[in-house]
């Protein structure tokens, strides 16, 4: 199942830059891993806003929602979620 995610981040004025920074260090690695799963194969930076457009391509919803979830930044962001399906007219499936 394809999905396009969009997450804006609100950084949390309670943290320190110093907390921040880890929080960012973790998200990273975070999503470093997910991707080599191959559970998010795409991800774009949206310019001049601290957000990205992304494609999670999981079994289900379940698992999309503990991916998310599970992504240090979590707490801090917006998220959209689109389901994608493959359009009749597309060269490719």
């Amino acid at each position: 199942m394809l999905f396009m995610v969009q997450m804006t981040v609100n950084p949390p004025m309670h943290l320190t830059k110093e907390e921040f920074e880890s929080v960012k260090v973790a998200e990273k690695n975070r999503a470093l891993d997910i991707q080599r799963q191959g559970k998010w194969p795409h991800l774009w930076r949206v310019t001049g806003k601290y957000s990205n457009v992304s494609i999670f391509d999981v079994d289900s919803n379940h698992e999309l929602h503990e991916l998310l979830t599970s992504l240090p930044l979590f707490p801090y962001m917006d998220i959209d979620i689109t389901p994608l399906n493959n359009h009749p007219s597309a060269l490719s499936e």
